[in-house]
């Protein structure tokens, strides 16, 4: 079971490690997102910091119904106590979570400033 809490802008997250095949790591607070259907996503700035590999480019469509190009990179990241190898798309936004990586799990969160969001695997 992981969690995390609902920040002042009513936003769910949680913290996360991620690294890269060097085992470099960083933490990381990400927003967790239901609409973004991708696993992870980090600015630019932490995917130089850990060196991450490129792996490809991906298309998507954003919430305003515009598409979009994203350069993809593999990270490993800790998600419910074990290493995870996961792409991860640019964007110049907050780290967000998307539900690639929330796939098999339950997510419940207290919908107040200081809420608890917990997420655990399904059975």
């Amino acid at each position: 079971m992981m969690q995390g809490v609902v920040n002042q802008n009513c936003e769910a997250t949680i913290t996360l490690v991620v690294g890269n095949a060097n085992q470099q790591t960083q933490l990381i607070d990400a927003v967790i997102d239901t609409g973004y259907t991708g696993f992870l996503s980090l600015p630019r700035e932490i995917i130089v910091r850990l060196n991450l590999p490129w792996t490809g480019i991906d298309r998507g469509t954003l919430g305003d119904g515009s598409e979009a190009t994203f350069e993809v990179y593999a990270a490993k990241v800790i998600w419910d106590g074990e290493y995870s190898n996961v792409p991860v798309n640019e964007a110049e936004t907050d780290p967000l979570v998307g539900m690639g990586l929330l796939y098999g799990f339950d997510l419940q969160i207290q919908a107040i400033e200081g809420g608890r969001v917990t997420i655990k695997a399904l059975s």
